[in-house]
């Protein structure tokens, strides 16, 4: 996969971009009703959530493979780490002491000596994502007017996901049964809606059976399981579990499938990291660059100016921060025994 003849990039850029535009109806118009999946679906679930379901899916493939071909439980995590941390870093400095301080209601210094403004970097650098307002800074009157940055919700999940691998690798369990276990746990998770818990158990088992399916996926990767006619039957039963209103429960299988099949289909037409792989920082910026141009446009407006103004800031964040940290940070990957030809698209 180091050629990219793959749609990983692609998938991951298109997940991004949907929530942007998921978060562009919810900060703009403080609503998701009109969210175009959440019609489709009947209300079950906003284009976003399912671009994070993405996201997981993906993840729980590329990183499984990282972790076998790897060969080293301390490298395997040091690559994990230089992937998620430096952007996150860069980030959330720029956020607490850039945006915050124009986006205040509080003098200069009552604000740099609020202790908060250092909460925010230090919370969410150790995956703490309950911190997620900066002192005197609101942006609208809407219910999530207060939050710099929801996506990093999703982050600690993440991270705990790479632990789960890692252990598992570690241990010699990364095999098909102990996946299935997972898979069926997860989507108790998903039945139960544990994610409305507030807890971080409760997110990251709401978020598993994703995972996981991408985790069997590539165990699976071999198997001459990726065919058109699976995929058709796949999304087949992918808008039946939405008509009955199951489209949570089947989507960890199906679209899961969906997803990967899709990654897997040969070389990308389109060259989404042609410029640079923008998918992450894309996630992590898009929210405050839309909350920037709501209270910019007065604290509220319509979801389509919205996107308009805060997508082009959003990319370009996303690239600064891919060329100046993310890239940079990691050529120091180490390097050592991975088998076989190097997992790019696992970055």
């Amino acid at each position: 996969m180091g050629n990219r003849a793959n749609n990983f990039d692609a998938l991951r850029l298109g997940a991004a971009l949907s929530v942007v535009l998921t978060h562009a109806f919810l900060l703009g118009e403080g609503r998701i009703d009109i969210d175009p999946l959440m019609v489709l679906t009947g209300g079950q679930c906003p284009l976003g959530v399912a671009g994070v379901f993405v996201f997981f899916t993906i993840s729980g493939y590329l990183v499984t493979g990282s972790c076998e071909l790897t060969g080293s439980t301390s490298r395997f995590l040091a690559k994990r780490a230089l992937r998620i941390y430096p952007g996150l870093a860069f980030c959330l400095v720029l956020l607490a002491f850039v945006l915050g301080p124009l986006a205040t209601s509080l003098s200069l210094g009552d604000y740099f000596a609020d202790a908060k403004a250092y909460g925010f970097v230090a919370g969410n650098l150790t995956m703490n994502a309950d911190w997620n307002d900066l002192p005197g800074v609101r942006f609208s009157g809407w219910d999530a007017g207060h939050v710099v940055d929801g996506p990093l919700w999703s982050l600690p999940c993440e991270v705990l996901m790479y632990l789960m691998v890692a252990s598992l690798g570690a241990l010699g369990l990364l095999r098909l049964e102990v996946i299935g276990a997972l898979f069926a746990a997860g989507l108790m998770g998903v039945a139960l809606d544990t994610a409305k818990s507030g807890l971080l158990l409760g997110s990251a088992l709401w978020l598993l059976p994703f995972f996981a399916a991408g985790m069997a996926l590539w165990k699976l990767r071999d198997r001459p399981i990726f065919k058109p006619w699976i995929a058709a039957a796949a999304l087949a039963v992918l808008v039946l579990g939405s008509v009955l209103h199951l489209f949570l429960l089947t989507f960890p299988i199906c679209g899961g499938y969906l997803v990967i099949w899709l990654a897997r289909a040969g070389r990308s037409v389109w060259p989404a990291a042609r410029w640079g792989d923008m998918s992450y920082g894309l996630y992590i910026y898009g929210w405050p660059a839309e909350q920037a141009v709501v209270r910019a446009l007065g604290g509220a407006a319509p979801w389509w100016e919205v996107l308009a103004l805060a997508l082009p800031a959003a990319v370009a964040l996303a690239l600064l921060s891919w060329h100046l940290v993310e890239a940079q940070a990691l050529r120091l990957k180490p390097r050592g025994a991975q088998r076989g030809a190097a997992l790019a698209a696992a970055r």
